[in-house]
């Protein structure tokens, strides 16, 4: 009894101590795998890669000193803020222009607003480089800043920039041999000196200068690539008030007292102005008012309401036309075609209102002269005095229209006249004595004025508009 108790406890020992070596063995196998997992090569099969992606993470290319083009351009071995070819002769910088829209022409600022695209060409021996095909490489405003480029700028300009929209309108091109395309669009306003003295018949000559700042003639030879041809246009340009005639280029020496002389480029253009416009606006409105001045003299000289507020119409008129011209010019100190033109209009409707009192004036002294006659001559009523014309009577003294008794006929006033008796003899003016040889007949025609006024007024006027437009078209 005792012996089989002790060989159960025998088996169930063995049994125990198996388990625990079997799990114990699957314990550690499964330790072996993971470790054999984690020390498997990155590429196991073909081209299927396992591990941790920082194992497989490259150089930062973002990080490095230099870009490639920078590499191979050489820009880090050559100093740049020097020109090329330093300490020797003048570097040729060829220059051309397209000129893109010729924006606004100001008369009151004296000034020009042009967009152009502006290319520089030169050669930099710093920035030549192998390619076996001769190809150029192209680079925009980036690469600008680390070379040297020639330093423009325009002369007597009031304001430029270079477009941003969406970039930089800046543009670098290099070729194998060095030589270098820069080229930039540009919006800039310039200074026009106008000679205003045959407005609105005037023709102006304006120019765009370009010139180097800091470089002198013995380190910067500027000029035109192509000569006349570096110069091009858009078709399309066109302006609402001038006519573009011309465009030129010229080159000039400038020189400044404290540094020197410099090569100057100029871009040449003619403009002639439209008339078309002012002689609808100016001339035509101050001929009319002239001619309607002379309305008046056909009007009779009694019609006072009707004479006066014409003649103060057509000078107000006048005077908001000269106003609205000189409005939009600038303050010259000298007279202008215009200016001629509305201030000889303004003088002749000025004249026709003092004609009218002229006129006006003068049939009144004659009707005061008449009226002091009959005071001192004795009654003549009925009788017809030897040398007189007709017999005066109380209704043709107070009727202006009908002196000498002349009648109406047809309804129509005849030419209006009246005879002023003069005494001549002392002694007849102290006895009061009137004799037929006391007098001295005098025809004065009071409508005179006004007949002389409708020839001569239309006939100056007409002679003064052949005589301008002679000097000025």
């Amino acid at each position: 009894m005792p012996t089989t108790v002790l060989l159960l406890q025998l088996a169930w020992v063995v049994v125990a101590s198996g388990r625990s070596v079997g799990l114990r063995g699957h314990v550690r196998q499964t330790h072996s795998q993971i470790r054999f997992r984690r020390e498997l090569p990155l590429t196991v099969t073909g081209n299927q890669k396992f591990g941790s992606s920082i194992l497989t993470r490259s150089s930062d290319l973002t990080k490095t000193t230099m870009s490639k083009s920078e590499q191979l351009l050489s820009i880090k071995d050559h100093d740049f803020a020097m020109r090329p070819g330093f300490g020797g002769p003048a570097v040729p910088v060829g220059v051309d222009v397209q000129v893109e829209s010729l924006d606004t022409i100001s008369e009151v600022d004296m000034d020009f607003t042009m967009t152009l695209y502006i290319r520089h060409y030169w050669k930099d021996e710093r920035l030549a480089f192998h390619s076996t095909t001769n190809k150029s490489m192209t680079f925009d405003g980036r690469l600008v800043k680390k070379i040297w480029v020639p330093d423009m700028f325009f002369v007597h300009s009031k304001k430029s920039f270079t477009h941003d929209t969406t970039t930089d309108n800046v543009m670098l091109r290099v070729y194998p041999d060095g030589k270098v395309l820069y080229s930039l669009r540009v919006t800039v306003t310039s200074m026009c000196s106008m000679d205003l003295s045959r407005f609105p018949l005037d023709t102006q000559t304006c120019s765009l200068e370009i010139e180097s700042y800091a470089y002198t003639d013995d380190d910067l030879m500027l000029y035109w690539k192509k000569g006349n041809n570096s110069l091009s246009t858009d078709e399309r340009i066109s302006l609402s008030q001038f006519l573009i005639q011309e465009f030129h280029t010229t080159t000039k020496l400038a020189f400044y007292s404290s540094t020197g002389w410099y090569n100057r480029l100029y871009i040449n253009f003619t403009l002639r102005r439209h008339i078309f416009f002012f002689l609808l606006q100016t001339y035509f409105p101050a001929t009319l008012m002239v001619m309607l001045s002379w309305v008046s003299f056909w009007i009779d000289r009694r019609a006072v309401p009707a004479r006066v507020p014409l003649g103060i119409t057509t000078v107000l008129t006048m005077s908001t036309i000269i106003t609205g011209v000189n409005a939009s010019m600038p303050r010259v100190s000298y007279i202008k075609a215009v200016d001629i033109y509305l201030w000889v209009s303004f003088v002749f409707v000025f004249l026709s209102v003092i004609e009218y009192a002229a006129v006006n004036y003068l049939s009144t002294l004659q009707e005061r002269k008449e009226r002091k006659l009959r005071e001192r001559m004795p009654c003549t009523c009925g009788m017809t005095h030897p040398g007189m014309m007709g017999t005066y009577s109380e209704e043709d003294v107070n009727n202006t229209g009908n002196y000498g008794g002349v009648p109406e006929e047809n309804g129509a006033m005849k030419q209006q006249r009246m005879m002023v008796q003069l005494e001549f003899e002392e002694n007849d003016q102290v006895t009061g004595h009137v004799g037929p040889s006391a007098y001295n007949s005098m025809w004065i025609d009071t409508h005179a004025i006004d007949k002389y006024s409708r020839v001569i007024f239309p006939g100056s006027y007409i002679l003064f508009n052949v005589i301008y437009w002679s000097c000025y078209l």
